[in-house]
């Protein structure tokens, strides 16, 4: 990228109050785009005039500032310019006020936002505004192109007689460019349908999975409690396949969850071969019986740095391309080993720095135009309606963000191998916590529930009392302040999504009560990291949960063992 065009991707960021524009130079730096903080507006007007995607300012920056000059430049925008504002309101300053309306007027296209906002919020308004001047440089460029092809055809005028068939021939390769472009935005304008629709698909499956943990949460500690109390053999023999059941659906809905939100990686120690045997067991009802299925993990191999969910999703969308990829049946192997990386692919290539997880299929294979691409998203060999050309972008993003790399080799009629090379974890990796003498007893512990889902309530209550715990319960936030006035409890264990008031709120105006309280957040959401960034230092508790996990965290909010 030449230094004009760095300069015209980049966002401008001009907020003069305290730490404003460190933070929010902070937010868009996390989308992956080029961000630059502004002293005042002047420096802006500058910097906007050389040139920027798009410009965030906050309305104090406005106050007394000459908007003559950038005004008269916004004025002299060429046709396909319309430069994108996003102005961040104060409460006193709405988007309905008359100064609101004279800030629109001055500088053009202006997006408005309303203080106090979340990350999301402005990040999805920045991608909006870049997007928007996106599409204004491929205008330009178009535009560009038309006007080369009309001076070239002013100057044919000039020779027209001698030079005629020549040129028709160029005006007909021009012509066939044209059409070639035309192709290309509708097949751009196509995968951009596909991908909000994924989008959408995404945000429905988040909310379809997170209340189907509440149901799991429920059916899941009612057939714990029922083995713990129960020893009728018959009673206890349907738990066990009923609390399996659970399991399974658990790790169904981490993976939609997975799907539905950006979040971030848990990366952790995983035993290589027991990850290929949850992927077996997920794959198997999808291949059927004319795959060969196979595993195998070379000596010495033993861990890979990874988030369970991510890796599972990542492995299993491979062995399903296989499958596609053989419509009539083959032979499919997972294998994983700790060679040297091949030189220049990752930073350490030091032999065992990491571990080649490798899915191999003995189908038709790839050319190599076709297997240069297929990381890129929207790139699909599928038919229409068979792929939506994300999988494999995915299971590259996965790779990158956990510290690694993916990579494909494959030849026409001699199969695709699609390697993930990701850091390797030693014995060493894994944490050893002592709670000898040190595991406090739950006996007799003062502990209060607020949770707004009444089985789920129940469930934890119950759990609870079974581990020895003396219980208080509220059906909400405003319910558990109200029980916090008769002093605090030893435990307080809140759900997160509630009516009214959040968890992490709950235990912010608890803690304000009673300074350390120890606090654990039951939840299905995704982004674990949004939860203790609203809460706090608290405890998560991922639901669905067994007893005995809900009796650890309660432990590890204490704080006489570590979390994990």
């Amino acid at each position: 990228m030449s230094g004009a065009e760095a300069a015209e991707a980049r966002v401008l960021v001009l907020a003069p109050r305290g730490r404003d524009a460190e933070v929010i130079a902070g937010v868009i730096v996390r989308h992956g785009v080029r961000c630059e903080t502004v002293a005042d507006f002047g420096a802006l007007a500058a910097c906007v005039m050389a040139g920027a995607a798009t410009a965030i300012v906050t309305d104090e920056a406005l106050h007394g500032a000459d908007l003559a000059p950038l005004h008269d430049w916004l004025a002299a925008q060429e046709p396909w310019s319309d430069f994108p504002f996003i102005v961040l309101l104060s409460r006193r300053l709405g988007p309905g006020s008359s100064r609101a309306g004279a800030l629109f007027s001055a500088l053009g296209n202006v997006i408005l936002l309303e203080r106090p906002l979340s990350a999301d919020t402005l990040g999805s308004a920045t991608g909006a505004a870049l997007r928007a001047r996106h599409r204004q440089y491929q205008a330009r460029a178009v535009l560009a192109d038309r006007q080369r092809v009309s001076d070239e055809l002013a100057a044919l005028n000039a020779t027209l007689e001698t030079r005629v068939d020549e040129r028709t021939r160029a005006l007909a390769q021009a012509n066939d460019r044209l059409t070639a472009e035309v192709i290309e935005r509708e097949k751009a304008q196509q995968a951009m349908l596909q991908y909000q629709k994924m989008e959408s698909l995404g945000q429905l499956t988040g909310g379809v999975a997170h209340d189907f943990n509440n149901l799991l949460n429920v059916v899941q500690g009612s057939m714990e409690l029922i083995l713990l109390t129960s020893t009728d053999a018959a009673v206890r023999r349907r738990a066990e396949t009923a609390k399996a059941a659970c399991e399974r659906g658990a790790r169904l809905t981490a993976q939609l969850l997975a799907f539905a939100r950006n979040q971030t990686l848990d990366l952790r120690p995983l035993p290589v071969m027991g990850l290929f045997e949850s992927v077996l067991q997920m794959a198997r009802p999808l291949l059927g019986d004319t795959f060969e299925f196979v595993t195998g993990v070379a000596s010495g191999t033993n861990a890979v740095l990874a988030d369970t969910s991510q890796i599972e999703m990542a492995l299993l969308n491979l062995v399903i391309n296989a499958r596609d990829a053989m419509p009539g049946g083959g032979r499919i192997v997972l294998h994983a080993s700790r060679p040297r990386p091949p030189q220049g692919l990752l930073p350490d290539s030091a032999a065992g720095a990491y571990v080649r997880l490798a899915v191999s299929d003995n189908g038709p294979g790839m050319s190599a135009d076709i297997a240069a691409r297929v990381f890129e998203p929207f790139f699909t060999t599928k038919p229409v309606g068979k792929g939506t050309g994300l999988g494999l972008s995915q299971v590259y993003g996965m790779a990158r963000q956990s510290g690694g790399i993916a990579r494909v080799e494959s030849m026409p009629g001699q199969g695709t191998t699609v390697e993930m090379w990701l850091p390797a974890a030693g014995a060493g990796d894994v944490p050893e916590v002592d709670t000898a003498g040190h595991e406090p007893q739950l006996a007799g512990l003062k502990v209060l529930v607020v949770e707004d889902d009444a089985f789920v309530r129940a469930c934890m209550v119950d759990a609870l009392a079974l581990l020895g715990c003396e219980v208080e319960q509220a059906p909400d936030g405003a319910a558990g302040l109200d029980a916090l006035a008769h002093g605090p409890p030893g435990v307080l264990v809140t759900d997160y999504l509630m009516p009214g008031m959040t968890g992490a709120e709950l235990a912010r105006q608890a803690r304000a009560r009673f300074a350390g309280l120890p606090v654990v957040v039951a939840t299905g959401y995704a982004d674990m990291d949004a939860i203790r960034d609203a809460a706090g230092g608290v405890e998560i508790l991922r639901k669905p949960f067994l007893i005995a996990e809900l009796g650890a965290a309660v432990r590890r909010a204490l704080g006489a063992v570590p979390a994990t």
